[in-house]
């Protein structure tokens, strides 16, 4: 087995955080999604989590729906004794979140992650109950002191807008959309929402589910000769990239050591403009359409 690679300096030394939109508490830039966990070695991925946070990768984000609650018992073997290092996310399936079934949820969930409360709890994507069940949920849970923060996952602009009306302003800590170089939808309506609305934006799958940049392409090229000037991989620059604003968040998957530490070096980065423009060329923003993008 090869030696695990060492946490570099400058990301042990210094892990980037900004304050998490209107709910203002400091939040690791780069985080760890989980989505399909359940399908890696369970040691491996408990055992890259872990190294993670040593890395300062301490946004864990899970949901019910993963592996049916398995990847949320994961998180919680992970995460075993150093809850405080963590800023806990995960989410309620939109089919149980009318305002007792979202309770319910959120108890299920704590005790499968064994822990008391979650730092955020978001609603998964819209779906038929009344959103007006769902924040009445989401607000007695924050009274209950069993969630911090709430927010929102896959919500379009008009989606935002509807739960700013009914919830008020400060309240929707985030929402969680597809992000990544070769998806850039959201930039049209919805970064700039949130952006007008102290909402942090959080981008799920920014490696584009396996579909990262051949090498071979253009874009991909612009990325490698990026990479090695900067000494790390084509994957932290894409990071980098789709962390350029103050309110923008990632979470990117990583279930073995050595990716999580490569994730890890993308908040030391610092792009110069000629840097960023090259990336944005390279990876155009496409034309607005309707909705969010989702996988």
């Amino acid at each position: 087995m090869p030696p695990v690679p060492a946490i570099p300096r400058a990301v042990k030394d210094s892990p980037v955080k900004r304050p998490f939109g209107s709910v203002k508490v400091s939040v690791a830039v780069v985080g760890q999604g989980t989505w399909q966990m359940e399908r890696d070695d369970r040691a491996g991925a408990i055992e890259a989590l872990r190294r993670g946070l040593d890395a300062g990768l301490t946004h864990v984000d899970t949901a019910e729906m993963y592996g049916s609650g398995v990847v949320e018992e994961i998180v919680g073997e992970a995460i075993t004794g150093r809850r405080d290092e963590v800023f806990l996310a995960s989410k309620v399936l939109p089919s149980n979140a009318s305002f007792k079934g979202t309770l319910r949820a959120c108890e299920q969930s704590l005790a499968r992650l064994r822990v008391e409360r979650l730092d955020l709890y978001l609603l998964h994507w819209p779906g038929s109950h009344p959103l007006e069940q769902t924040i009445a949920a989401f607000e007695k849970l924050v009274e209950q002191g069993k969630i911090t923060a709430w927010g929102l996952s896959n919500f379009d602009a008009d989606g935002l807008e509807e739960a700013l009306a009914i919830a008020g302003p400060g309240k929707i800590a985030c929402n969680q959309v597809l992000y990544h170089l070769n998806e850039r939808a959201i930039e049209h309506d919805v970064l700039p929402w949130c952006e007008r609305n102290e909402t942090a934006l959080v981008g799920y799958s920014p490696f584009g589910s396996g579909r990262f940049p051949s090498p071979r392409t253009a874009g991909g090229e612009v990325l490698a000769a990026l990479a090695a000037k900067h000494g790390v991989t084509p994957h932290a620059i894409a990071l980098a990239f789709l962390t350029r604003r103050r309110l923008l968040f990632t979470i990117p998957k990583a279930a073995c050591v050595e990716h999580a530490l490569a994730n890890a070096a993308a908040p030391s980065i610092r792009l110069s403009d000629d840097e960023t423009a090259r990336i944005d060329r390279a990876f155009p923003l496409g034309r607005p359409r309707r909705g969010v993008p989702t996988l």
